[in-house]
């Protein structure tokens, strides 16, 4: 496992500045690579995820990057039909692409959301879990053959981003609940059904695909993720605390003071 590196910012709007600045810097690096056609990276939702697509809205350094060769994808995804104000996809489309594919900077085919759910209200509702885990699977199997077509046989992303919950989850990987548990590398993308945090369902990247990343970064904010971040440096692949499983070439944990209080 990497060694992980902690920052510690005053405040979540300085953290949130940062995190903006030094993924647009470490894009317009990666892009300056000799022979490099592409940078992927893997967005996260959430409060924090949010304030972080505002700063890079307003950074300078956005005009600075050829977002026609940068690819998006998602760490996570609620399960929700495609214009649900839950999709983490729909919030990042309001917050920050939307405006780089209307302007033309990014090609939509450069946006790789997760499957939403296309049944009906009522057929969510009738399912039985053995359908519902169905249908997660199916889900996350079109979601890996996608990663597998971008990025090869062993896909690996450029950077993955994941704020974390005062549950100390991060993507839809939730205390106890097996998924952050699942080992095999040849499994990249899971369902979650019955998540502890609404709405129910959920996709996620596993642990051994986020390992794969260049940079991974953890960020969160506030007091009331301090005793999460206690639980996710205490011990490393606890199953109590997911995020302790991040992993990635460089593991990075960027945090402002609140979330920092009980270290």
């Amino acid at each position: 496992m990497t060694e992980r590196k902690t920052i510690v910012y005053p405040n979540p709007q300085v953290l949130a500045e940062a995190v903006a600045a030094r993924t647009l810097l470490t894009i317009i690096d990666l892009l300056a690579e000799p022979g490099r056609t592409r940078v992927d990276i893997a967005v996260t939702g959430g409060t924090d995820g949010n304030r972080v697509f505002a700063a890079m809205n307003a950074s300078p350094l956005n005009d600075a990057v050829d977002w026609s060769r940068v690819h998006v994808w998602w760490g996570d995804e609620r399960f929700v039909a495609a214009d649900d104000d839950d999709r983490n996809a729909k919030q990042a489309c309001e917050a920050w692409y939307g405006a780089l594919v209307e302007s033309g900077r990014m090609p939509a085919g450069n946006i790789h959301a997760m499957p939403a759910d296309t049944r009906s209200a009522d057929l969510v509702a009738a399912a039985s879990p053995e359908q519902t885990d169905a249908v997660l699977a199916q889900a996350a199997a079109e979601y890996q053959r996608e990663l597998i077509e971008q990025l090869g046989d062993e896909p690996a992303l450029d950077i993955a981003m994941f704020g974390m919950g005062p549950d100390a989850h991060f993507a839809s990987l939730f205390p106890d609940h097996g998924e952050a548990e699942i080992s095999d590398p040849h499994v990249l993308v899971a369902g979650v059904r019955d998540s502890p945090k609404p709405p129910p369902l959920r996709l996620t990247l596993t642990v051994p695909m986020i390992a794969r990343s260049k940079h991974t970064w953890v960020f969160t904010s506030e007091e009331r993720k301090a005793g999460a971040v206690k639980a996710a440096f205490a011990q490393r692949n606890n199953p109590h605390a997911p995020s302790s499983y991040a992993d990635g070439e460089e593991l990075l944990w960027l945090i402002d003071e609140g979330a920092a209080s009980k270290l």
